[in-house]
């Protein structure tokens, strides 16, 4: 992700100028380049960043609520170490949250946009492996889990999966990072398949198919994301 200083304040409201800021933050720290005990400075962040120390400070805020940054009296945001069991731990929370929202969404979930999402993933899994297609595949994958937290029926649940999507998304995009360095894109089709299984249980209406089919998604991408702690414990 570019530094938001190629971009003027007005391309972005406040939310999203924080939600960038923590995303890049985020993978710098999953990719190793910001380490464990750096600490971050308001100052420092808002110039690469190109805006006030508002934003700066409520990113923060918001990575000490995920659990990767230390807010210390005296000492301000400090990165923690990040490690396997930090990983599985998140994944854990994860398989809870996202299985317990498919349940509602495979109840509520408006065919239509099922029926879209779906579309979309069945052309990704035709078109040709690649760059392009790892982008698709994010968007995708956005996509539907959005939509399965939108339908969910439960407004604590979905405030939740939202106050921890960034943190998954980051996740992700990483393990994504790793898996292009190899030119590996055997993933999309993985995904897709797992992708569709999802979406067929929501048309379906049915709740047990939907959990299911998560639950497997999610074990599936186990790997993916242990690639994270694996990379940071190269650093």
């Amino acid at each position: 992700m570019p530094d938001l200083k190629t971009v003027s304040d007005s391309a972005f409201d406040h939310g999203l100028r924080r939600q960038a800021i923590v995303r890049a933050i985020l993978t710098d720290v999953f990719h190793g380049k910001i380490r464990a005990g750096q600490r971050l400075v308001t100052e420092a962040l808002a110039n690469r960043f190109g805006v006030s120390h508002t934003p700066i400070r409520e990113a923060l805020i918001e990575l000490g609520g995920s659990g990767v940054v230390n807010l210390l009296p005296n000492r301000g945001a400090v990165v923690r170490k990040v490690t396997a069991r930090d990983v599985r731990e998140v994944l854990q929370v994860r398989k809870v949250l996202e299985c317990e929202a498919v349940r509602g969404a495979a109840k509520r979930a408006d065919p239509d946009r099922v029926r879209a999402v779906a579309c979309e993933i069945q052309a990704l899994a035709a078109a040709q492996a690649g760059p392009d297609a790892v982008t698709k595949a994010r968007e995708v994958d956005n996509a539907l889990h959005d939509l399965i937290c939108e339908s969910c029926g439960n407004g604590f649940l979905r405030s939740e999966l939202t106050r921890l999507r960034t943190l998954y998304q980051a996740f992700r995009d990483v393990t994504w990072d790793l898996e292009q360095d190899r030119s590996d894109f055997h993933r999309i089709g993985v995904e897709a398949a797992e992708h569709l299984a999802i979406t067929a249980a929501l048309l379906a209406r049915d709740p047990k198919a939907a959990v299911r089919a998560m639950t497997a998604h999610i074990r599936s991408g186990v790997k993916y994301w242990q690639q994270v702690s694996a990379n940071l414990a190269q650093d």
